[in-house]
This record gives C-alpha cells, sequence and structure tokens, in this order.
C-alpha cells in the first residue's frame, strides 16, 4: 500500500478510537459516587411582633334615600300648572303644582259668609238673653221665655261655631289646591302634565321626593358573624372601635374608594329567616350627590380592635396536605419547625393570625420551596416589598 494512502486512513480512525476509549474508561468507573456537596439553606425570616389591629369586615349593600316622599293631591280638580324642573332640588313648602282653585274659592267664600250671618245670629240672641235675665229678675216674664232665650244663645253659639270649621275646611281644601314640597330634596319626573285630571289620595303619585344628603347604607351581615363578634368581646378578645359608632367606609361600583366617611347607626333587631342575616344602616355625607339611591356597594365596617394581634405576610403561610394553615419558624438550634396555624382572616395583604405564633418566633418568609422540618437553615432578615396596610387595611375576609 502506497505510505500516503495509509497515512490518510490512520488520521482517520484516530478520533473513532479516541472516543471508544474514552467510552470504555467511563463505563469502567464504579457506580454510586456520592452526589456533590450542598450548602446550608439561606432563608429569608421576621420576628413576630404584636400590634394594635384595627379589624374591619366587607358587608355588601345598597343606597337607601335619607327621606323620601310620594307626592299625592289631596282635592280633586285640573292640574293648572307645574312649577318644578323634573330632576331638580326643591325646598320644602315650595309650590310643585297648581289645581284649578276656583270652586274651592266659591266654597270658602261661601262658607265665610254663612259664618258672618251666624255670628250676627249670636249678637241679637245674646242680647235677647241678657234682656231676659233683667226681665225674670223682676218678675217681668216667665221662667219659660227666659229658659227659652238662653237655649236659643247655646243654639246661636253652636252655630258659629260650626261656621267657623266649615271656613277652616273650606281654607284648608282652598290652600291644598297648591300641591307644596313636604321635605326638601331632588324630586324625580312628573308622572301629570298640565291638564290632567287629578283625585283625592289617589293610589297613583303625581312626583317622588328624596333627600340624598346624608344617605343610608343598607348592609347584611350573617347573623352568625355577628354572634361572633359579640361573644369575642364579651371574652375580652376585641375591644370597641371607638367610644361612638363604629366607622364606616365605602367601595363604589367601579370599586373606588368612597371620599367621605360614614359611622354606623343601627343593627336591625330581627334575623331575616330566609337569608339568615341582619340589616345593619351606616349613614354617609352626600354632599355632591355621587351616591344615588338603589346603588349596589361594599361597605368596610370597623368590627373591633385586636390590642395584641399578630399579622403576617401570605407568602409566609402555606397548606398541608388537608389544607389547614401551617408555617415554619426557625428555632434556637437553627433548625426549622413546623407551626400549624389558625388564621381568621386577611388585613390588607397579610394574614391576621389568632394562634400558633408567639412574639419573638422567627418566621420564615423566603426560601419555602426547600423548607421542612429539622432541616438546619442560616437566616437573614426579609424586607417586604411593600408597605404594610394593617393600620389603613379597606378588605377582610373570614377564613373558616
Amino acid at each position: 500500500m502506497h505510505p500516503l494512502i495509509k497515512s490518510r486512513r490512520l488520521s482517520l480512525a484516530l478520533p473513532f478510537l479516541l472516543a471508544a476509549s474514552l467510552l470504555v474508561s467511563a463505563c469502567g468507573k464504579p457506580p454510586g459516587g456520592p452526589p456533590p456537596a450542598e450548602g446550608t439553606p439561606q432563608m429569608g425570616v421576621i420576628t413576630i411582633r404584636t400590634q394594635s389591629i384595627t379589624l374591619t369586615k366587607e358587608l355588601p349593600g345598597r343606597t337607601v334615600p335619607y327621606l323620601i316622599a310620594e307626592v299625592r293631591p289631596q282635592v280633586s280638580g285640573l292640574i293648572q300648572s307645574r312649577t318644578f324642573r323634573e330632576g331638580a332640588d326643591v325646598r320644602a313648602g315650595q309650590v310643585l303644582y297648581q289645581i284649578n282653585p276656583a270652586s274651592y274659592l266659591a266654597s270658602y267664600d261661601n262658607a265665610r259668609a254663612v259664618l258672618a250671618k251666624a255670628e250676627a245670629s249670636l249678637l241679637t240672641t245674646r242680647l235677647k238673653a241678657r234682656r231676659y235675665r233683667e226681665l225674670v229678675a223682676a218678675s217681668a216674664i216667665s221662667r219659660q221665655d227666659y229658659d227659652d232665650a238662653q237655649a236659643a244663645l247655646g243654639e246661636a253659639t253652636a252655630d258659629v261655631a260650626a261656621a267657623k270649621a266649615n271656613v277652616e275646611s273650606a281654607r284648608i281644601d282652598l290652600a291644598d289646591t297648591r300641591v307644596n314640597a313636604p321635605i326638601s330634596g331632588r324630586i324625580g319626573k312628573s308622572s301629570v302634565t298640565t291638564g290632567a285630571l287629578v283625585t283625592a289620595d289617589q293610589v297613583n303619585v303625581l312626583t317622588t321626593i328624596q333627600q340624598l344628603d346624608p344617605i343610608y347604607i343598607d348592609v347584611t351581615q350573617s347573623s352568625v358573624s355577628l354572634l361572633k363578634l359579640r361573644q369575642a368581646m364579651a371574652r375580652g378578645e376585641l375591644e370597641m372601635a371607638g367610644a361612638g359608632a363604629a366607622k364606616v367606609q365605602l367601595l363604589l361600583e367601579d370599586g373606588s374608594l368612597y371620599a367621605m366617611e360614614g359611622r354606623l347607626e343601627f343593627a336591625d333587631v330581627t334575623v331575616d329567616q330566609g337569608t339568615g342575616s341582619i340589616t345593619l344602616r351606616a349613614l354617609f355625607p352626600n354632599p355632591k350627590a355621587e351616591l344615588l339611591p338603589g346603588m349596589y356597594v361594599r361597605a368596610i365596617v370597623q368590627e373591633g380592635i385586636r390590642e395584641q394581634g399578630v399579622l403576617v405576610p401570605q407568602q409566609a403561610v402555606t397548606r398541608d396536605n388537608a389544607g389547614k394553615p401551617i408555617a415554619y419558624v426557625v428555632g434556637p438550634d437553627s433548625k426549622l419547625q413546623l407551626r400549624r396555624l389558625y388564621v381568621e382572616r386577611t388585613v390588607g395583604d397579610q394574614w391576621f393570625v389568632q394562634s400558633g405564633l408567639e412574639p419573638g418566633d422567627s418566621l420564615v418568609v423566603e426560601g419555602l420551596s426547600r423548607a421542612r422540618e429539622g432541616l438546619e437553615v442560616t437566616t437573614t432578615p426579609w424586607q417586604s416589598r411593600t408597605p404594610s396596610v394593617a393600620d389603613e387595611s379597606i378588605s377582610s375576609r373570614h377564613i373558616f
């Protein structure tokens, strides 16, 4: 064979021989060698401290007018004019409708004339009775004539009283031809126009007036939650939120927070048998009429204050196989300890823990993916990326 060809064949076969040599060497290496060394896990921790926590609860509700008046006519007749603009604000006593007053004015004038006649008759009867009293004393007339004169005086007096009552009744009917606003507030649409015939105390309303400043918010709370709240206060676990009525904040339909704060007015004394809930009523200022009757809102009601409460970041709490909340703390020996927690609700972006953690515990917040009970770890302080909202929480929910 030519030397050049032989040299080329050797150079082509050399890489394959080298790969085969490495494969044989690898196969000959004994299995089951020790895994690479792993360092002690580092955990981000916080130290548990107690603090005063204002507990709130978010409840659904509807806006309700502070005052509402349905306007109906008190006399019958034709609507002569309407003197308000629909949707405008009206004052108490303002004239809304004018009913044709002609027939009522005539009745009023007639009643006044009857009264004048009765008063004139009373005058003559009174003078006659006075003269008869002097004559009977002198035995110039019989006692019967005197008694008849006194009876006539009483009848004339009664006639005057009846005539005065008729005048007052006619005056009221005449005044009622002007349909006035019974309360101040915002008036709705009119159900009648000029020329319409209305009757006294009819079923259909002419219009409706609603006072919107202030305005009520009616919210519902389950009777079970209210019972638990009262029991917690009786045990001393919670204190009343302030000396006066509980403060209430409001979330509008678009999720925004209403600028003004309200107060809780009262809780109903009856439980709804269908829903098992109790109605709470809160009062809110509404100077710009931003809140309209019938709006769906969510009220954030202050339930009470926990003086020695514990709040932890939500990422520090996980769940076991049974779905129960658990957390890890670092013990004095730098080993992880598993704690089973009872968490009642969220407060802002944190869990409110009722039991399972003690002040001074080093709670693991970061590094939980490698956490297991008894694992030795090193710690570093954990810093929240966002400020705590414990003091200004706007929502909370129960966890059962």
